[in-house]
């Protein structure tokens, strides 16, 4: 009998996850599909859930009920399989600050059986990549913030994982050290490695993401790339601005529809942006020979998305555009024996 070996058509596929902590509900039903090569964020308030999934996906806890396969590999079936293929960086640098740049990467290369040769070639090669060679010698306790959240993705690199997770990995950092993260994960991606995303810095994912989810109560709520998010929430608008109160009066009166943002003199109308809209209101105030100092436009951006979509409560449909919401999770009675180790 021939074995058929099928390359599988997703880096991280997942349905119906669940998961809770006694009676609090974390997860309720999550889907999620990854190609390979793309960055994928997960976006969501405190408490939404995206830890827990990463958790639950790079195998150090268990969902409750759905399935999961990351790289091919099931995670109830082959967790060793799915932690040879990742790399996990979380939310906090998971480094010793007595060591150096250098010993860290050795200590994760011998964690990873790679030989004395094939370990110092890597660590090497790595603290080249992460301009970290003049550091390397000195200990982690002397490393900025952003020089200890390279390292730490270093360390996830050793094993040169085809998928890696990063937990929010640029919190805390300045906003040099995050651009040069985003570098560092737009090379990787360029390479062929899968980044599965959670941030909290809506620029981040619209900087970096092939493909967004927001997550909220447990539940996505909406998936799309970053233009088809913007497009879910109504909220473009023209700003006016005016030299004195009294002209801003009278362009109330022109525009009986445009509202008046607290403690400003300007006005905003609701607007798709585009010229006609833009000319048409500007015709109607030189009606009434009145001038705007200033016009501004302003249309959607992610804020605009997240606002809108986190924070209400869970009513089990998503809105109407990039996806539809999760299908119930699987009621599935196999064991679910917790997954415990480290994934890097």
């Amino acid at each position: 009998m021939v074995t058929v070996h099928t390359t599988p058509s997703s880096a991280i596929h997942a349905t119906g996850l669940r998961k809770a902590y006694g009676k609090k509900s974390v997860l309720e039903g999550v889907d999620i599909d990854v190609p390979y090569g793309t960055v994928f964020a997960l976006l969501g308030p405190n408490g939404s859930g995206k830890t827990t999934v990463v958790h639950i996906l790079s195998t150090l806890i268990s969902a409750d009920a759905g399935h999961a396969s990351v790289d091919g590999n099931d995670l109830r079936r082959n967790a060793d399989g799915v932690r040879s293929a990742i790399g996990l960086t979380g939310q906090f640098a998971a480094v010793d600050g007595l060591l150096t740049g250098e010993e860290n990467l050795m200590l994760m290369a011998r964690l990873r059986h790679l030989s004395t040769r094939e370990a110092k070639r890597r660590v090497a090669e790595l603290l080249d990549q992460f301009e970290l060679t003049e550091a390397a010698k000195k200990p982690l306790s002397t490393y900025s913030g952003g020089m200890r959240r390279r390292i730490d993705l270093a360390m996830t690199l050793i094993g040169d994982p085809r998928i890696i997770f990063l937990d929010e990995p640029t919190t805390g950092l300045d906003p040099r050290s995050r651009h040069a993260m985003w570098t560092i994960i737009r090379g990787l991606v360029a390479r062929g490695v899968t980044v599965f995303l959670t941030t909290q810095y809506l620029e981040e994912a619209d900087q970096l993401a092939d493909r967004i989810a927001v997550l909220d109560g447990g539940r996505i709520v909406a998936e799309g790339t970053a233009a088809e998010l913007k497009k879910l929430v109504p909220g473009g608008r023209i700003r006016l601005e005016f030299a004195d109160a009294t002209t801003l009066a009278s362009a109330e009166t022109l525009l009986p529809e445009a509202r008046r943002p607290e403690e400003s003199d300007a006005l905003e109308l609701p607007s798709d942006g585009g010229i006609d809209s833009i000319r048409t209101v500007l015709d109607r105030l030189d009606a009434g020979a009145i001038e705007p100092t200033a016009l501004s436009i302003h249309t959607p951006d992610l804020d605009d998305v997240f606002f809108a979509l986190t924070g209400a409560p869970a009513t089990g449909t998503t809105n109407s555009a990039a996806t539809t919401t999760n299908s119930a999770a699987t009621t599935d009675s196999a064991d679910n024996t917790d997954l415990e180790g480290t994934a890097r």
